[in-house]
């Protein structure tokens, strides 16, 4: 299937060029507020029926988690995919609009900034973790379809009907691996999340929503890393098949496993 050469530049304004990467961003930051505002306003899902964090705290949070995901998830593709590079031209390390972005970098940079402003603010930090978790996929979903459009982070070599010839990946059809972490860690992990808040009442044990991002995250993106292409500058780490996302992701399963168990071992304790 061929791809869909859609311009990167979404429209331009004067001698400023819009990307759809950078408008991915702002759709995703905006969704998950919203969603985010929605949330915090149902006191019934919430310990003690009543929300710690207000519409006030979310508007001035928006700030915050912009930076933290921005600079961390620069950061993050700089040491862990592209150190080589930047080392020898280190403006490159500014080319945001040049795609590469981490999400592990941007996960460490937000972790930050809700532990900082929740302890400024007087919030419990694991519910400020979990309202924060429950609309990230919004993010998730948005920046992978950005991925598709600049025709990066394609997937591995495939014959699948729906597999697509890239133009910077060769004369071959690719998985496109983009649009499967959309689907898994964007919309699916969107609904797991969706049915714990609203089904379960799972805010009201602070923590579990988190665990059960970070797991679902971890697990979607070892899965998908299985059909997409290794970064070129770092290829497979060990035995053809580990990738960076693979290790990176690894410890993130274990942690999200820990803080559900973690929360329903407290849970029952308090019953």
């Amino acid at each position: 299937m061929p791809f869909p050469q859609i311009d990167p530049v979404a429209f331009s304004l004067g001698p400023i060029a819009v990307h759809w990467y950078g408008l991915a961003y702002v759709a995703g930051i905006l969704c998950g507020w919203l969603y985010a505002r929605r949330l915090a306003a149902n006191d019934s899902l919430w310990p003690h029926e009543r929300s710690p964090i207000t519409a006030a705290h979310l508007d001035d949070f928006l700030v915050w988690v912009a930076v933290g995901i921005v600079l961390g998830g620069r950061l993050g593709y700089v040491l862990f995919y592209d150190l080589a590079a930047v080392s020898e031209n280190p403006v490159r390390a500014l080319e945001i609009w040049n795609g590469g972005m981490s999400f592990h970098g941007g996960f460490l940079g937000a972790t930050l900034a809700m532990v900082f402003f929740s302890r400024r603010n007087g919030i419990p930090v694991l519910s400020m973790f979990d309202i924060v978790s429950a609309v990230v996929p919004f993010g998730l979903f948005f920046g992978r379809i950005a991925n598709f459009i600049n025709g990066e982070l394609w997937g591995r070599l495939s014959d699948v009907p729906w597999a697509v010839v890239f133009p910077t990946g060769g004369p071959f059809s690719r998985h496109p691996s983009q649009l499967y972490e959309a689907a898994l860690e964007g919309i699916l992990l969107l609904l797991v999340l969706a049915a714990l808040v609203f089904g379960m009442k799972a805010f009201k044990r602070p923590g579990f929503v988190s665990g059960a991002f970070v797991c679902g995250y971890g697990l979607s993106r070892i899965f998908v890393e299985f059909f997409r292409e290794p970064d070129a500058q770092l290829g497979y780490l060990a035995f053809g098949w580990l990738t960076m996302g693979m290790l990176l992701s690894l410890p993130m399963v274990v942690l999200g496993l820990w803080l559900m168990l973690r929360t329903r071992l407290r849970a029952a304790a308090d019953a």
